[in-house]
């Protein structure tokens, strides 16, 4: 059996019988005005974060979304996308798709503003999403590309970034691990399909994303996932899981490399008003002006005296420059 098919076989069990904390969700799952979640798809939370960024929802966008599981995130994009078909969701599994589908339903029953078709089930994996070419503005993930074995994760991304348009946004969750994963557990086919296994560094996350295409990146949480000890695990030393959430967007890669912003601002402290680096970045004297990693580098070597550059915050919402 492939670790695909242990993943199969995994998820079909989870289907059949809820696992309350599968991965690693033990809090409530984000609450928006008029949105009753049912207990039942509560209990399917089978995440490591969150794909719903409402600035991202904006103008009722076209939604795919990659393992269905119990329906949570595709009820959370129904709420911002209130049209037939507007949410896609994809699962290989079958016994997912047929519990989402019942999920969903009672979900119309507890809320008067969701119809069913809001959200469209289909048979697929990430490997042959089955929609045409540039036909989708957002394409969504939780708790699943960190199963995929490197060449498998390469596929998967590329085939998200066929279907997406262009400025089109890759939304996504996943666990990344603080230092490389030994192979021991990463041979481990049941730990890898619960999420515990497979995870990349953030390096190595980040540069699958920038070898797909995508020319920016931006992190919207970074924070503590899971802890593997030393024991049950056969460690030297207890190795951190955390929890990445980040949007990637269709744009081209620029000639100097892909930006990726992490929450740091570069600050004037020079004795002028305003500094000009002459390559498109105005600094006001004492305002916090938020930067991409490679332009915060930039800024720290060419100015050193007069420009402050802040530590990573791991939360980026919008603004600044490249």
């Amino acid at each position: 059996m492939t670790y695909l098919e242990t993943t199969a076989k995994f998820y079909a069990e989870a289907a059949a019988t809820p696992q309350v904390g599968l991965c690693c969700i033990s809090t409530p799952p984000l609450q928006y005005p008029d949105l009753k979640i049912p207990e039942i798809i509560q209990q399917m939370n089978y995440g490591c974060g969150t794909t719903i960024h409402p600035t991202e929802l904006t103008g009722a966008p076209t939604v795919l979304y990659i393992g269905v599981g119990g329906g949570l995130e595709a009820l959370q994009f129904a709420y911002f996308c209130r049209r037939p078909s507007a949410v896609i969701a994809v699962d290989p599994v079958a016994a997912m798709r047929e519990a989402a589908t019942r999920n969903l339903q009672i979900a119309a029953q507890e809320n008067s503003w969701f119809q069913p078709e809001f959200v469209k089930i289909l048979d697929g994996d990430a490997f042959a999403l089955p929609v045409a070419d540039a036909s989708v503005d957002v394409v969504a993930q939780n708790c699943l590309f960190n199963i995929f074995e490197p060449d498998d994760l390469r596929r998967a991304l590329k085939e998200v970034y066929r279907v997406l348009k262009p400025k089109g946004r890759l939304i996504m969750s996943d666990p990344i691990a603080t230092r490389p994963i030994p192979s021991h557990l990463q041979r481990d086919e049941r730990l890898r399909a619960m999420c515990l296994s497979g995870a990349m560094t953030y390096a190595e996350y980040t540069q699958q994303l920038i070898d797909a295409g995508f020319g920016q990146v931006e992190i919207r949480a970074r924070r503590p996932y899971r802890l593997l000890d030393t024991q049950t695990f056969n460690l030297d030393a207890p190795l951190l899981l955390e929890s990445l959430d980040s949007v990637s967007f269709k744009v081209p890669i620029p000639k100097d490399g892909a930006c990726i912003f992490t929450g740091r601002t570069a600050i004037y402290n020079g004795n002028e008003e305003m500094l000009d680096d002459r390559a498109g970045h105005m600094l006001l004297r004492g305002n916090p002006v938020a930067v991409c990693d490679k332009t915060a580098k930039t800024l720290a070597a060419q100015f050193p005296q007069d420009v402050i550059i802040t530590d990573p915050t791991w939360h980026y919402n919008g603004g600044g420059c490249c």
